[in-house]
């Protein structure tokens, strides 16, 4: 096999674990895989079935549904000795949800999308479900995902809004211009606002977290309902999540903390 065939094929195994991974807690189909990944069916199931002699991935006998494997989660144990920072996290996510009364986040940068890795509800009863645990928005959606995109460089700002069409599925509000427009306004407040965008009513605000090297690595964010979000409540709850992520950034700066 060619290098470019081992490289398309990787891919298309990158591409069918990322999706499952978005759907591990209620599994997913062949089918729903391969709507997700843009795959045919038959190449995603003979993906599966060899990923499953692997370990990689399992199927529930009595619903036919796919779920990620033992493999992975072994490989992943020790991944997270190097990459893992959701222990330092939790805290902050604590706080912001006691604090608050909102769910509370925190997201990793990967690739050129956000994977939310933590939430912890707060004591107010409505809630919004848009972020969960292994949902993945590309940059630029999600208050998550802008507020990392904010604070890249602007040539890759550019590079990534020039070789990117978020609004064939999250439509004209995330067109260039608008999204350019929405990190101007991050950058001038330091925390992402999402006014509804995904969800009608359910709103969300983030703030970045960065890396040793000073780059966005990491998110913070809140979501709730609209009135929850009112705007002379926006600036108590930016100034949250600002002061959370400083402070894991300096906790994430300090030498062995990983």
């Amino acid at each position: 096999m060619s290098t470019s065939s081992n490289a398309h094929l990787v891919g298309r195994v990158g591409a069918v674990l990322r999706a499952l991974s978005a759907t591990n807690e209620t599994g997913a189909a062949t089918s729903d895989l391969a709507r997700a990944t843009d795959l045919p069916r038959p190449t995603v199931h003979r993906l599966l079935s060899s990923l499953a002699e692997e370990g990689f991935v399992d199927r529930d006998r009595r619903t036919g549904r796919w779920f990620l494997g033992p493999e992975l989660y072994l490989l992943g144990q020790t991944a997270g000795t190097r990459y893992d920072v959701t222990h330092h996290a939790r805290e902050s996510v604590h706080r912001l949800a006691a604090k608050t009364g909102e769910s509370a986040f925190f997201s990793a940068l990967r690739g050129a999308e956000t994977v939310c890795l933590l939430r912890e509800d707060g004591d107010f009863p409505i809630r919004s479900f848009v972020l969960y645990e292994g949902a993945r928005f590309p940059l630029g959606v999600v208050s998550a995902g802008l507020v990392i995109l904010a604070f890249l460089d602007d040539a890759e700002i550019d590079a990534y809004l020039d070789s990117t069409d978020l609004t064939t599925r999250w439509g004209p509000s995330h067109s260039p211009e608008a999204i350019r427009e929405r990190i101007a306004r991050t950058r001038r407040e330091g925390y992402a606002v999402n006014p509804g965008l995904i969800v009608e009513g359910s709103w969300g605000m983030a703030a970045a977290v960065f890396d040793r090297e000073g780059h966005p690595a990491w998110a913070l964010t809140l979501t709730g309902i609209e009135p929850r979000f009112r705007p002379d409540r926006q600036p108590e709850l930016g100034a949250l999540l600002l002061h959370e992520a400083h402070t894991l950034t300096r906790t994430l700066d300090t030498p062995g903390t990983r």
